[in-house]
């Protein structure tokens, strides 16, 4: 069974400059700055660069050239090329002052919101058959499968804090696998004259395109976004961020995130305080819109509409108060696993590393994870621990087998050893340095 949202249909190109939703002028500028960046163009070319249909430039360009802007320079097989004017060209010198956007069109901000609410990532129809498959290369429990599609049926947020190396962060990034679907994102939104990028190639993930023409090109179909920030995450990526030299304007990273999955990990050790990113988005996450600033002080709203997921091993009631956690709809503890659901994690690490798995290895590795080194059943240690073996085995150049010495040498290799740290406090004690 696999999971039902609806399919965001492409919007028809736009056959005239009315039918863009952008004014006349700002597009003529942009087509200017265009053929003056690019040298000679035909029509459809200059169309191809500003994703906009042939009947849209054409009519931008016959309103240039009576301008005296723009000329034909010649002809190519038939085929007739434009260019700037010397007029045209001193002209985009002083608009490419003023800003150096020289791309797609921009949408309406009307039309961002319409189509954001159109593709609303709470749309999904999920269940536990779903959940399974999706999660199906993880070891979890029944009832974390089931607290994890109910937080996702939300469309919400979730919140998945527990111990060091309990899955939290593998959880967060397969989260956004549940959606099977496409969604549409813009190039860059216009909001008072301003460009906004929006698009990002290292976010975004294009699938099959309309060709040009067929469809408004100016919107990019792509998985619905994953955005995924950890400790770099800093106060100016929650707003809208200026460039100075280019002077356009790029899309905070929840924007980016709009329809999609948005994951702070470590939640609690980025570079903005935890507080000021919960006052942040307390409100947008309660009432699902968020509110930007453009630098001459004009405010303007938008969607927030994207699942949130924090993940951290820190004390959530030590990282926000009531308030906030109780707009964070969904909460989930990660603890660690029993040993029979240790083991069969571990099994899974051998599997995929063609390693002999023997129960009675396991039980081995358990006791002394728990009596030597004194560690609880991390779920991350199966994975490194065989991975410990293997590259072992590499280096000395034969075959990876799992016994007793194998495991040994690997855990001298991964743990600090509390008799070596208790060593190191008696000589420190006596004035001896060891290192």
């Amino acid at each position: 069974m696999t999971p039902t949202l609806v399919e965001a249909q492409a919007l028809p190109a736009p056959h005239t400059v009315t039918d863009t939703g952008i004014r006349r002028s700002l597009l003529e500028d942009l087509a200017l700055k265009t053929l003056f960046v690019s040298g000679e163009l035909t029509l459809r070319e200059l169309g191809e660069h500003m994703q906009l249909s042939l009947h849209v430039v054409d009519e931008l360009f016959q309103s240039l050239r009576r301008e005296q802007l723009c000329e034909v320079k010649g002809m190519i097989a038939g085929i007739h090329r434009v260019t700037a004017t010397q007029g045209g060209k001193r002209r985009a010198i002083e608009l490419l002052e003023l800003n150096q956007y020289v791309g797609p069109a921009p949408v309406s901000l009307e039309s961002y919101l319409k189509n954001v609410r159109s593709q609303t990532v709470q749309g999904a129809d999920i269940h536990d058959a779903d959940i399974r498959r999706v999660f199906d290369h993880l070891v979890l429990g029944d009832e974390v499968l089931e607290r994890v599609g109910t937080a996702i049926v939300s469309g919400t947020s979730i919140f998945v804090y527990g111990p060091t190396g309990g899955g939290k962060t593998s959880i967060a990034e397969t989260l956004p696998n549940i959606y099977p679907d496409s969604v549409w994102i813009p190039y860059a939104v216009e909001v008072d004259s301003q460009f906004i990028v929006v698009y990002d190639a290292t976010t975004h993930r294009p699938v099959e395109q309309p060709s040009w023409g067929e469809a408004d090109t100016r919107w990019v179909r792509c998985r619905r976004p994953r955005v995924f920030v950890g400790g770099e995450l800093t106060p100016e990526m929650l707003d809208l961020q200026m460039n100075p030299i280019s002077k356009f304007y790029s899309a905070p990273l929840q924007m980016k995130a709009n329809n999609g999955v948005l994951i702070i990990d470590d939640f609690g050790r980025q570079r903005i305080r935890p507080e000021d990113l919960l006052n942040r988005w307390i409100v947008p996450l309660d009432r699902r819109v968020d509110f930007l600033t453009l630098r001459g002080g004009k405010k303007f709203e938008v969607p927030f509409d994207l699942f949130v997921v924090f993940a951290t091993n820190l004390n959530p009631m030590e990282l926000a108060d009531e308030a906030f956690m109780r707009r964070i709809q969904n909460k989930i503890r990660l603890g660690y696993p029993p040993p029979p659901q240790f083991k069969q994690i571990f099994r899974r690490c051998c599997d995929g590393l063609s390693l002999n798995y023997t129960d009675d290895m396991v039980s081995y590795f358990i006791q002394v994870l728990e009596n030597r080194y004194h560690q609880p059943l991390r779920p991350c240690y199966p994975k490194d621990i065989v991975n410990q073996i293997v590259w072992t085995a590499k280096y000395e150049g034969h075959s990876a087998s799992l016994d007793r010495e194998t495991i040994d040498r690997a855990c001298r290799n991964y743990f600090v050893n509390p008799e070596d740290m208790e060593k190191e406090k008696e000589s420190s004690a006596k004035g001896i340095r060891s290192f």
